[in-house]
């Protein structure tokens, strides 16, 4: 299912939102005109990813310090040895949508 999130420009470029879809916590992360969609959840120890500080393509979990690919989901370094979700997302005339599997 697509779902809409918000128009690109209201997004913070370089940083973390977080949003609930299908009762899903999911963290968006805007890269200039990319945005991409993991889970919000560090799969080391319950923190927000939204929260973490982005470099170099991988979001910093602000617990442990964990780095989580944007692209992939999967951690960069101990404690995290597990990834969390990735989800697809578009722009289209200006506006994010985001997939999540599962009924519609």
């Amino acid at each position: 299912m697509e779902v809409k999130i918000a128009p690109l420009r209201e997004l913070p470029d370089g940083s973390g939102f977080r949003v609930e879809v299908e009762g899903e916590h999911i963290a968006l992360f805007r890269m200039g005109d990319v945005v991409h969609a993991i889970g919000d959840r560090c799969s080391h120890a319950e923190a927000s990813l939204a929260e973490g500080d982005v470099f170099d393509g991988e979001v910093e979990c602000p617990r442990h310090g964990s780095p989580f690919d944007l692209t992939t989901g999967k951690p960069g370094a101990l404690p995290a040895t597990t990834a969390v979700p990735v989800y697809p997302t578009a722009v289209r005339d200006g506006v994010v949508y985001l997939t999540i599997e599962g009924e519609s």
